[in-house]
């Protein structure tokens, strides 16, 4: 799917034409250049490679340094591919916001705020000793029996048990594209999408 780059700036909420307060998020999108073209005869596939902010030229690897050198840009901080897009676009060209229409929708890929090292109540919805669940009876958010014995002797993967929550990529799909301020690169999104604010979210049609 065709799409570009862009930055969460943060929350805020709009008023729909009957009245309803919406709550939406707002994201700089673009302007993204494009810095690779890749085909089927060379590479296998066709898809558009984008960057998205810059950085100084000590910030950048001698090979990447080529590589946006090659496509006559200034270095990227953030490159991502993307496919289906309609029209030719050559190396060097530049992509704005007035990719996505009012009332588009789209998927929006982040990585989730991380929250570090949680327990099974927290992190699975467990009931605790309350709710008597998952075997513990005097622990109040304990995990409970994980169902090992002398057999199976370990513990199956994908259990249920403590551990990292968040910091995850996440993508929620079909989100409705309330704005588009084009002098300002920004998207009004319906809705909350995965991510801190800053932090670099991937929009596709």
């Amino acid at each position: 799917m065709p799409g570009l780059l862009g930055k969460k700036i943060g929350m805020t909420s709009v008023f729909s034409a009957d009245g309803k307060n919406v709550p939406c998020t707002v994201i700089e999108v673009g302007p993204c250049v494009v810095t690779q073209i890749k085909t089927a005869e060379k590479d296998g596939y066709e898809a558009v490679q984008l960057g998205f902010t810059e950085k100084k030229d000590k910030h950048t690897t001698a090979p990447m340094a080529g590589h946006f050198k090659k496509a006559g840009v200034a270095p990227q901080r953030h490159l991502a591919e993307f496919k289906g897009f309609d029209g030719e676009y050559k190396l060097g060209d530049t992509i704005t916001v007035d990719l996505f229409n009012e009332n588009d929708f789209v998927d929006i890929q982040g990585t989730s705020k991380g929250k570090g090292f949680q327990g099974v109540v927290k992190r699975h919805g467990f009931g605790g000793v309350g709710q008597s669940t998952h075997g513990q009876h005097n622990r109040l958010r304990a995990p409970g029996s994980v169902g090992a014995c002398s057999y199976p002797a370990k513990v199956f993967k994908g259990m249920r048990m403590a551990g990292q929550m968040g910091n995850e990529k996440v993508t929620i799909q079909n989100l409705q594209v309330l704005k588009v301020i084009a002098e300002h690169n920004l998207l009004l999104i319906k809705g909350s999408i995965p991510g801190s604010k800053g932090s670099i979210v991937l929009i596709e049609k």
